[in-house]
């Protein structure tokens, strides 16, 4: 995990927006501090490079935005949110990631996050995002995603069993009978992560266990049909949970 601090836990420098930047991708999270810099009101008061380092020095800290990408390690989206927010409800959360899957985007929104950019998203939309809000006046929500991440949950039956491409990839390697840490590392993302998203697609199949989601995608040929041996999980009982 790598730090950069730009100034003394909880000093201000004037009106600027304070900002912790949270991302394991050293390089991606230098490059971003360094665009906010560029804005003569900002200030980016610290780095964090896993979810609980996040929550550690925003509490130290105190930013007015935190930016959070949601594949760190240590990092259950969700619960980093709730911790955040629990500590200082005045806190602008700002997600900004690759994946922007519907039902963690929705998810994030109804527990009080202040926006979610996809990373490819402009830098004016970055920008407005964070400096929305900062003089007061009721809470602005900026979203920048895919538009499937913003229509309404399918009913159970009506479609719910189209998974993301990011529950595709992790259902593919559940195929190949790898664990969840196996497979978090094959990824570069958390362990919880992974089991988050087998969580969604338990719910989008109606499965009950790996080897039930599996048959059940193959069926729907969602994933290609996996190459079974005896000697893997998935030629013995079925093992259930994530």
């Amino acid at each position: 995990m790598s730090e950069h601090l730009t100034t003394a836990p909880g000093a201000r420098r004037g009106d600027a927006v304070r900002i912790l930047v949270a991302d394991d991708h050293t390089l991606l999270r230098e490059a971003l501090c360094d665009l906010l810099r560029s804005e003569p009101d900002f200030e980016v008061v610290a780095q964090a490079g896993n979810g609980e380092d996040a929550v550690r020095l925003a509490a130290e800290h105190r930013p007015d935005v935190v930016l959070l990408d949601v594949e760190m390690p240590r990092n259950d989206p969700p619960m980093t949110v709730r911790r955040l927010l629990e500590r200082d409800p005045g806190l602008r959360i700002i997600v900004l990631s690759m994946y922007d899957g519907q039902q963690l985007v929705q998810e994030l929104l109804r527990l009080g996050v202040s926006g979610y950019l996809h990373k490819s998203t402009g830098r004016e939309t970055l920008v407005s995002a964070v400096r929305d809000g900062d003089g007061g006046g009721g809470r602005t929500v900026t979203v920048s995603v895919s538009p499937a991440s913003l229509r309404p949950e399918p009913a159970p039956g009506a479609g719910a069993e189209v998974l993301s491409e990011r529950e595709t990839e992790v259902l593919e390697l559940v195929a190949q009978a790898m664990s969840n840490r196996q497979i978090a590392a094959r990824l570069g993302i958390a362990e919880g992560t992974i089991k988050r998203h087998l969580r969604n697609v338990f719910a989008k199949l109606d499965a009950v266990s790996r080897i039930d989601a599996v048959n059940k995608a193959v069926e729907r040929r969602l994933i290609p049909a996996p190459v079974r041996r005896p000697d893997t999980p998935f030629g013995r009982a079925p093992h259930r949970g994530f």
